[in-house]
């Protein structure tokens, strides 16, 4: 006795349903889109946080009193932040 049995086994009752179901491509992509993005700006405070601590680390080694030295790295911050933002900006 065999059984045959068919590769596609139960896709044939849905076959109909597939042409009457709208495409949610748009959203997808939109969700993809945010995500990257997201993504993209927790990367750019990661890095520029570390490239604060590290200036602050180094002024602070060098001598520098707290208050100066977290001047620096609050500095090195917004410079990481503005530059990696100005990146984005359309140019005139």
């Amino acid at each position: 006795m065999f059984i045959i049995v068919r590769p596609d086994h139960g896709e044939h009752r849905f076959q109909d349903l597939r042409s009457r179901q709208p495409l949610n491509r748009y959203g997808e992509i939109a969700v993809n889109h945010i995500a990257v993005v997201l993504l993209a700006a927790a990367l750019v405070v990661v890095l520029a946080l570390l490239a604060a601590a590290a200036a602050g680390t180094l002024a602070r080694l060098d001598g520098a009193t707290y208050p100066a030295a977290l001047m620096r790295a609050a500095t090195t911050f917004a410079a990481a932040v503005t530059g990696a933002l100005a990146q984005l900006l359309p140019r005139a």
